[in-house]
């Protein structure tokens, strides 16, 4: 699984992109917004390991998620 992080513009808030192996989009949602439903991602009990991810996640960086 490969994760990413999107800049947002103006009033576009910031978001976070989860792919798959073959880069297919699985999971999209905002930066700033607490982080659910991640079981059906394979990643329940991870929120925290996760949301330090994306902290320190530069944008349009396109990083192996290894949580």
């Amino acid at each position: 699984m490969y994760i990413i992080k999107v800049k947002g513009k103006a009033k576009i808030p910031d978001y976070i992109q989860l792919r798959d192996d073959n880069f297919v989009l699985i999971a999209y949602f905002r930066a700033d917004r607490a982080l659910k439903n991640l079981d059906k991602y394979g990643l329940e009990g991870k929120e925290e390991a996760l949301q330090q991810v994306i902290s320190e996640l530069p944008f349009g960086k396109l990083r192996k998620l290894e949580i």
